[in-house]
């Protein structure tokens, strides 16, 4: 006897359809479970790939910023170097106007300018006095006045520290635009 034959004849076409709507449900969620499986697989692979993209541009996004962190701190130095050299230029322009208004002051320094005067005064073509060194004769020379000469001194030593200050301006703004 088999099992198919203890079940009534009114109820075998029932149980053959509940049977084989069992088996579609079950190989459905079977079905079902293997795809939730693959996408679970999928889904991860393509979130490891995310984050690694990520981790990715978050180095070069680093490695950006650091370049241009030294960029910046290698424009601070080289700035900061000219910045030195201009100004031990610029005290060492105030030292030697300094010394000089100093030799004014004390008469060890005179100034002379050259006159335009074609006449001589007596019959010696010569000046009264040669400085040392000097061979040419024939040229007058007038002395300043040492008040006068400090003047001169004092507007010399701001034009030269006018020029440095353009210079180190200058500098700043070609280093400036070597960056970019």
């Amino acid at each position: 006897m088999r099992i198919f034959d203890l079940i009534p004849a009114q109820f075998r076409i029932a149980a053959v359809g509940s049977l084989l709507l069992m088996v579609i449900a079950g190989s459905a969620a079977l079905a079902w479970t293997a795809q939730d499986w693959r996408y679970g697989r999928e889904m991860e692979r393509q979130a490891r790939l995310q984050a690694d993209t990520l981790n990715e541009l978050s180095q070069a996004s680093a490695a950006v910023q650091r370049t241009e962190q030294d960029k910046r701190l290698a424009l601070e130095q080289r700035l900061q170097n000219k910045d030195a050299t201009h100004y031990k230029e610029l005290t060492d322009e105030q030292t030697k106007q300094a010394r000089l208004r100093d030799r004014l002051a004390t008469a060890d320094l005179r100034l002379s300018v050259v006159l335009a005067v074609t006449e001589t005064t007596g019959n010696c073509s010569m000046s009264a006095t040669t400085g040392t060194g000097r061979v040419v004769h024939g040229t007058t020379r007038g002395q300043l006045d040492p008040a006068h000469a400090q003047r001169i001194i004092g507007i010399t030593d701001t034009g030269d520290q006018g020029l440095i200050a353009l210079a180190a301006c200058q500098s700043y703004v070609s280093e400036i635009i070597k960056i970019k």
